[in-house]
């Protein structure tokens, strides 16, 4: 590897600390490049040395491909690895890595301009012979032509950023009526993230399997597949739950396919990592969707059943040497699984959360087990970059295996400070459907109900184990609470403590317990029931270890100001302690009232001042976290004025415009 000694990664978060720590293994020192937002991050700190590029917002920061460049100069880099995101598929950037005299860690830039736009990629793969979904994938955007091209082939139709990834610039138009609409939204979502508002159109097929093949090329001519992964269940077009190999996958169609990945690379003179994505219909039918030409987030799962590193294949090939294994050395070995852990709240529409992770604990890696992140606790999800924590990858002989390890890792992840998705995944996890690899990329709608169930209370061994942590924690001097460490029964203060809980957001009902201290433990009271218990918190690690009417358990408690968090029998709950006589604790219900869910930016006003509208017709859309959020209306009513203007930034909890409740 004499051609690379140092390489800048020119991204960060998780896969900035992937790609330093095989760079680390193989002896090659790092480059970290930061924005202001990230000036203490797990990726800074990793690096042998770090380039600050500016503020946090990705457009003046890690999308300045000029000061990725000027940064790897500075730092005696010699090699550019892009990551994935941000760089990583454009071709000017590439063009200028190596007009800079550095070695672009890659596909050579007439390689990702031929498949950077979809619709020049299809047009390439249908000469090619690959069989594609039917759609419109020209180059005259007119809306009526658009329009007219959807009808022909008939709706459901999907919109798609021609020059996007990763959902952005996605969009499903059910009917005529809808089209317009989703055709306004899926055309600024592709500006905003790409420069580049052009999208293609294309059938939305009924029930099929996202399956997608990774590629791998060296600069001699020759190119393998290590073959499949199945990412059929995903939310807002992006992926949730990956998988490798595909359940079920027939090794004929197997093989088809990877054929016809690696002719699609040969094809446009691909070097290095990319991945060829198909939809496979329930005939065994397949269709080219779009080749991404960089190494992709799910790759973990590739590596764990084919036991190879894919980054060090990607630093050895730009390198110049030759692939580590033909096709008749790789070989399938178990079952591998991963998922995305995201700041977000699924049962708000997956709407992105911030804030600080004031608690963050994985389960402990292993031959089993794989944890990719970027984030400690303490550190912060940001408005300016997507809402990822971390990728967890589990890995078995078989499927079955693999699923019951997924579910036990996910039981062994605690995520406080913000509300997380592990709940949703582990319901995904122990899901009849989800067992069976009945997969297809409606698996969440179809399934909805039974992944976001309605709210129910938190039961009475959630509220007695909080209420008993609390008053354990008080018995700690350096909380120097006025009950002091000698507990309940000390001279002139209260045998009887009285809390109020509540599930954090609007509607939160709140549960009052009683707790009455006594010489060998606590009676809880609530809901006209009691609960003999007691037990003993470590504070160190906040492990809780109790007694709840004669039955042992264990459980983490962790308090943040009111907020409590409790890991319990692999649930995680969130719980506010109440003042009882202070209603709903200064929180604005935000009945009948249009409220901005988190901070972001005003991109479109959908009605005008005095208005009348119903309840649930969209009002108002925010950019934030790279994707777009429409609020709608909480009411029939009348909008009495617009209190923001397209381009205006809001920060969370304002109220957006003026409306009056018929």
């Amino acid at each position: 590897m004499s051609r690379i000694t140092s390489v800048l990664i020119a991204n960060r978060g998780e896969i900035a600390c992937r790609v330093m720590r095989t760079a680390r293994r193989l002896g090659l020192s790092t480059v970290a490049v930061y924005s202001d937002a990230d000036a203490d991050a797990m990726h800074v700190a990793m690096a042998d040395r770090a380039v600050h590029i500016g503020p946090a917002p990705a457009r003046e920061s890690y999308l300045l491909g000029d000061r990725i460049i000027a940064a790897a100069k500075a730092a005696g880099a010699d090699a550019i690895h892009p990551g994935y995101g941000f760089l990583s598929e454009n071709a000017a950037f590439a063009e200028a890595v190596a007009a800079a005299g550095l070695v672009f860690i890659g596909p050579p830039a007439s390689a990702i301009r031929a498949m950077g736009g979809k619709s020049e990629a299809k047009a390439l793969m249908e000469q090619a012979g690959v069989p594609l979904v039917p759609g419109y994938h020209g180059a005259d955007q007119d809306e009526a032509l658009l329009a007219a091209e959807a009808a022909r082939i008939g709706f459901p139709v999907l919109i798609k950023a021609s020059a996007g990834g990763g959902g952005k610039g996605m969009k499903v138009a059910e009917t005529a009526a809808e089209f317009p609409a989703a055709l306004a939204s899926a055309k600024r979502e592709a500006k905003a993230s790409f420069g580049d508002d052009r999208v293609l159109i294309e059938k939305y097929l009924a029930r099929p399997r996202h399956v997608e093949i990774q590629v791998f090329a060296d600069s001699q001519g020759d190119c393998v597949y290590l073959f499949e992964r199945d990412c059929s269940i995903q939310r807002r077009h992006q992926k949730v739950v990956e998988e490798a190999p595909a359940p079920g996958m027939d090794p004929a169609i197997r093989a088809r396919m990877g054929a016809a990945a690696v002719a699609a690379a040969l094809a446009i003179g691909y070097v290095g990592a990319g991945t060829v994505e198909f939809l496979l219909d329930s005939d065994n039918s397949f269709y080219f969707m779009e080749m991404n030409t960089r190494l992709q987030v799910e790759h973990p799962v590739t590596e764990a059943i084919t036991s190879q590193d894919l980054v060090e294949w990607q630093l050895r090939v730009a390198a110049g040497e030759p692939l580590p294994l033909t096709q008749e050395q790789l070989a399938i070995n178990g079952h591998a699984i991963e998922v995305r852990l995201y700041a977000e709240d699924p049962a708000k529409g997956f709407l992105p959360q911030t804030g600080r992770l004031s608690h963050l604990r994985f389960p402990e890696a292993g031959p089993h087990v794989r944890v990719d992140t970027g984030v400690r606790a303490g550190d912060a999800i940001s408005i300016h970059y997507d809402p990822m924590i971390a990728k967890l990858i589990v890995w078995d002989r078989d499927r079955a295996s693999a699923v019951q390890r997924l579910r036990r890792a996910l039981a062994e992840t605690e995520i406080a400070g913000l509300n997380a998705n592990v709940p949703f995944l582990s319901a995904i996890a122990a899901h009849p459907g989800f067992l069976a690899a009945d997969l297809d990329t409606r698996f969440i709608e179809r399934y909805g109900d039974d992944l976001l169930p309605p709210h129910a209370a938190p039961a009475a061994d959630v509220l007695a184990l909080a209420s008993l942590g609390l008053v354990l924690s008080r018995r700690e001097p350096a909380n120097a609470d006025p009950w002091g460490a000698v507990g309940g029964l000390a001279l002139n203060l209260p045998a009887v403590d009285r809390l109020a809980w509540r599930e954090p957001g609007e509607g939160g009902t709140t549960h009052p317990v009683e707790v009455e201290w006594q010489r060998d433990g606590f009676l809880l009271k609530q809901d006209g029931r009691s609960i003999k218990t007691s037990g003993q918190l470590d504070p160190a690690d906040g492990i809780l270890r109790a007694t709840l009417e004669g039955t042992r358990v264990n459980a983490r408690w962790v308090c943040q100001g009111r907020e409590v968090n409790l890991f319990y029998a692999g649930g995680t709950y969130r719980l506010l302690l109440s003042d009882p006589h202070a209603g709903r604790d200064g929180e604005a219900s935000g009945h009948g009232r249009l409220i901005s869910p988190m901070p972001g930016k005003v991109i479109a006003l959908l009605v005008t001042e005095g208005a009348d509208v119903t309840k649930g017709q969209p009002i108002i859309v925010l950019e934030a976290m790279k994707m777009e959020h429409t609020l709608k209306a909480p009411a029939d009513g009348k909008v009495t004025d617009l209190r923001y203007q397209v381009g205006d930034q809001v920060a969370e909890g304002v109220e957006l415009v003026g409306f009056e409740a018929a």
